[in-house]
């Protein structure tokens, strides 16, 4: 019996905006079928149709083209329209509002010809100090997350691109990025049952494709990471759950494998624990390294049987969900859809009232944020205050450190204060600042530690922006419902 290339249980990454002859002979060479796409990799529409058009010559038609695309700071191509996060359209908690949006995105990849969007989450964000999931999540109640993500998916479904729930078993209770470290969920069985794992179990039916975390659950499996799991991602998923479709792992570059296992070891640990396709990002070298590991493991250790029913998982998914570029999907026709959905996630908190136009403000703002992790670069201050010049005049007091800030001497001019929060993380130094107004434009758990009424985005972008300054300007609503208790 003849034995699959090693490449068709492996997804990698590719090095630019083109697909260079090095790359496609990599690709060619160890029958590799999935990519994943980054910021790295992405210019502009026409850019991208042909780098997934070259991608698919040299993978063939079950070709699995992949991209972090949920919405939010979550937004690998920047030039279309932006969708709101998770958390914006759990805060308007409207289904059918998160199914169109959903569409919406899955129609922007359709017309470039991605296939497969890690999206939706499912993570319950039930830990305000989480610094990786936050406003990526839908909210604090499983039940809302369920509703939506099942939303989600079907907005996938109707567009036709595979959505890929993530990250099972969840990633919403943990203190550390799995980026950066090896979290553990100590949760009890009942406790994971009626939160973490709630959400996933509803959506399973209406998910092509689940995403595994790199995260110890004790109750599931004291020992191994769910990614590298066999209780996690065979005795519950696949037997207890009897889950049909792709399971993909997280990039087993981050740290939370990386700096515990080998590349090689760990890719054969996850696909005996019962993953179809692992996600071997990162250099040249241990790509190859993950590939000669499975190489050896396809020649014996690894179940024949096993390895089949993932080949044909992968196959139907490409099969479902073809990648070709649809030239009929025009992303613009959306742009009133996604600026809309945005206004209808605005929130207030404690009750604000905006300065009345026309009279100076004192904008407190981070001078930069970059990009980190998976988040995009948010708002610069100096943006934010051209922005806001248009109703109010504007002085602006930019900061590196918000521990450096003197709220008093920022309160003692009697100026409106309005402090923006613009970062992906909590900062604990704005603990019981006291501005007049709080701007909460990333993370949303900010408007726990500033003692102020804010109005929250969930969100960075411009059709974030454009729906505050709606708001601000005494024109628009704030219709959204915190979605997590304060």
């Amino acid at each position: 019996m003849i034995s699959p290339p090693p490449g068709a249980l492996v997804m990698v990454d590719i090095p630019g905006p083109a697909l260079d002859a090095d790359t496609a002979a990599h690709l060619q060479r160890h029958g590799i079928r999935a990519v994943c796409l980054f910021g790295k990799n992405v210019r502009d529409a026409a850019q991208l149709a042909r780098l997934c058009a070259d991608l698919r010559e040299v993978m063939g038609s079950a070709a699995l083209i992949a991209i972090d695309h949920e919405g939010g700071a979550i937004l690998r191509p920047t030039f279309w329209p932006h969708a709101p996060s998770a958390m914006g359209l759990g805060a308007a908690d409207d289904e059918a509002l998160t199914e169109e949006v959903n569409a919406a995105l899955a129609r922007q990849l359709r017309s470039v010809g991605i296939n497969w969007n890690f999206a939706p989450v499912l993570d319950v964000n039930v830990n305000p100090a989480n610094p990786v999931i936050g406003e990526r999540a839908y909210g604090a109640d499983p039940r809302l997350v369920a509703r939506h993500g099942a939303a989600a998916l079907r907005g996938h479904l109707w567009a036709g691109v595979a959505g890929c729930v993530k990250h099972f078993p969840g990633h919403g209770d943990t203190h550390l990025d799995s980026h950066l470290a090896l979290p553990r969920v100590d949760r009890s069985r009942a406790e994971l049952e009626a939160v973490e794992l709630a959400p996933f179990r509803a959506c399973l039916p209406l998910a092509p494709a689940v995403m595994t975390a790199h995260i110890v659950y004790r109750a599931l499996d004291p020992t191994h990471p769910a990614t590298l799991s066999r209780a996690v991602l065979t005795d519950l998923l696949r037997t207890e759950w009897n889950y049909g479709g792709v399971v993909v792992t997280d990039s087993m570059g981050m740290q939370a494998i990386d700096a515990y296992y080998g590349r090689g070891e760990a890719a054969v640990q996850a696909l005996k624990a019962g993953a179809d396709l692992v996600m071997a990002l990162g250099r040249r070298e241990v790509q190859e390294e993950t590939l000669t590991a499975i190489g050896t493991a396809l020649s014996g250790g690894l179940s024949r049987g096993e390895v089949d029913a993932s080949l044909a998982r992968l196959h139907a998914l490409a099969a479902t969900f073809p990648a070709e570029a649809d030239p009929a999907s025009d992303p613009a026709a959306d742009r009133l859809l996604l600026a809309g959905a945005w206004a209808r996630g605005l929130t207030t908190y404690r009750q604000p009232a905006p300065p009345p136009p026309g009279t100076p403000i004192l904008l407190v703002a981070p001078r930069r944020v970059v990009r980190e992790n998976v988040s995009e670069a948010s708002v610069d201050a100096a943006m934010l205050a051209r922005e806001l010049e248009e109703l109010y005049r504007v002085t602006l007091h930019d900061y590196d450190d918000p521990a450096a800030l003197d709220w008093n001497a920022l309160r003692s001019s009697g100026t409106p204060v309005l402090l923006a929060t613009t970062g992906r993380h909590r900062a604990p130094a704005l603990r019981g600042a006291r501005p007049d107004l709080h701007l909460a434009l990333y993370n949303p758990y900010a408007v726990l530690d500033v003692d102020a009424p804010a109005v929250l985005t969930y969100g960075f972008r411009p059709e974030a922006r454009a729906a505050l300054l709606g708001w601000l300007r005494g024109g628009g609503k704030a219709p959204g419902r915190l979605p997590f208790g304060a």
